[in-house]
């Protein structure tokens, strides 16, 4: 296979050599174009200029076929001697191969089949082309190879070209939704000096000019709420997070989500917002509001079930865990249930990662359907509103579906006093030897201390909600351009 690409890729370097000796440039500078590939298949009858790379081509004696095509679509052009002079058909057998970009002009026509075809009148070879394609009958399907050349995976294969082009819509929409509904669009660091906004390990870098160590941000929230207590009614930001945890099918350590932030809205405004929202952005950029997830029909309008967060895991644990201020007695107990090992709990270091494990595995997992998990335990979110009749919880909710997080969010707490307070128990948890605390962030608290008003804010994974619309085995199919090893 390696013999056979490399006398390939010879071939074409001679060709290249003789092109240029012929005084051709193999590399042009430009092409006027009509339309696009698109746009021309809705031209029967009309003279177009288009231009695409040749996915196809079949000679057969003086008449054949290519097809050309570009992200949006592919077209069928017939290439003869009635049209073509027979030096210009000559060059193109001889010249223009599979994979290389042409310009073509000619009049747009249906075939006895019923094939769209544009009959070429002229062929220019705009690019020419050192390496093949893929073979064509088995595409492109190894994976690591899929990952690291993508324009080839996006090339040769329709179901890559429709998720990442229906990623691109559904970004689009959701700043249009937020625009028209008076949210702004603001900008805010990647480069932090505390690790805020939510419970993740961080990246770390050093900034030379400064000589100060940084993080890569984990969040947008508290630059955000900032934004809100300087008078902005409604923002949001749509952008790249980074969390330095374990590799698997549902984690990206560099993924997009959007963050949005309202004033005088509480969590229950937040999930209407947002439950209104999904029907019209699956509608417009998927087509329909039902998915298929792992062989079943998934509706994402009407009523989303509901589960009470703190009232399921009482069931499940057969205790009132509310209390529970002993992380050693609390796995103790775990683990005479039976529900897990004591080996399992290791990597647990604090009473809010305890109490995530086993939500994880014995409530989540479990959800396909979009349902609403709501009333969690205060110790989860240090940075969510205390609800005001039991201070045990906070007014919290997330969506889950595919027995994975898509959305998670809460009314903010505004309470400067109760803030402090909440960030340092985060560092007796770090103390404890949980890498995934906030900091005291004192220029975050100074500014609450200037004032906030009420707050609800959500944050929204881009990436994992494609995996789950379009029931990828892996989120890494969902970006053009993951990072490899």
């Amino acid at each position: 296979m390696e013999q056979n690409l490399s006398n390939e890729v010879d071939i074409r370097r001679e060709k290249i050599s003789k092109l240029w000796e012929m005084g051709e440039i193999p590399y042009k500078a430009k092409f006027e174009r009509t339309c696009t590939i698109k746009q021309a298949r809705e031209k029967i009858g009309e003279r177009v200029k288009i231009a695409g790379r040749i996915i196809f081509k079949r000679v057969m004696g003086k008449f054949g076929f290519i097809q050309i095509r570009d992200i949006d679509a592919k077209i069928q052009v017939s290439v003869g001697r009635n049209e073509l002079d027979e030096e210009a058909y000559d060059f193109y057998k001889k010249m223009i191969d599979i994979a290389d970009f042409v310009g073509v002009e000619g009049e747009v026509y249906l075939t006895q089949t019923g094939e769209v075809t544009v009959k070429c009148e002229k062929i220019t070879l705009l690019s020419k082309t050192l390496r093949p394609l893929p073979e064509k009958f088995h595409g492109l399907t190894d994976t690591e190879t899929k990952y690291r050349q993508r324009y080839l995976d996006l090339v040769m294969n329709e179901d890559t070209r429709k998720v990442m082009l229906t990623r691109s819509k559904i970004v689009s929409f959701i700043r249009r939704y937020l625009e028209d509904n008076g949210f702004i669009e603001v900008e805010t660091p990647v480069l932090q000096t505390s690790v805020s906004g939510a419970s993740a390990k961080p990246f770390y870098t050093h900034h030379n000019a400064l000589d100060i160590e940084c993080n890569l941000r984990i969040a947008t929230e508290t630059w955000l709420k900032q934004c809100i207590g300087a008078g902005f009614d409604r923002v949001f930001e749509l952008g790249k997070d980074f969390r330095n945890e374990g590799m698997d099918t549902t984690h990206l350590q560099e993924f997009t989500q959007v963050e949005w932030y309202a004033s005088y809205w509480d969590f229950e405004d937040n999930l209407k917002f947002f439950h209104d929202m999904i029907p019209m952005l699956l509608k417009e950029c998927v087509g329909s509001t039902k998915v298929s997830y792992q062989g079943k029909e998934v509706e994402f309008a009407g009523e989303w079930a509901k589960i009470n967060y703190i009232e399921k895991m009482k069931e499940i644990l057969g205790f009132d865990f509310l209390n529970e201020n002993d992380i050693d007695a609390f796995k103790s107990k775990i683990v005479e249930k039976g529900l897990f090992g004591y080996g399992e709990l290791e990597e647990c270091k604090s009473i809010r990662t305890l109490i995530d494990y086993i939500y994880k595995r014995k409530i989540r997992a479990d959800i396909v359907n979009p349902t609403i998990i709501y009333n969690y335990p205060a110790v989860m979110i240090p940075l969510a509103r205390r609800n005001d009749q039991d201070k045990r919880v906070i007014d919290v909710f997330q969506i889950v579906a595919g027995g994975a997080e898509l959305v998670k969010a809460y009314s903010e707490l505004v309470d400067p006093i109760v803030q402090r307070q909440t960030l340092e128990e985060q560092l007796q948890e770090k103390a404890q030897g949980d890498e995934e605390t906030m900091d005291v962030d004192e220029d975050f608290l100074l500014a609450m201390e200037h004032g906030m008003p009420p707050i609800s804010g959500l944050g929204f994974g881009i990436d994992r909600f494609l995996q789950f619309i379009f029931d990828l085995p892996n989120i890494r199919d969902t970006i053009l351009f993951p990072l490899m090893k």
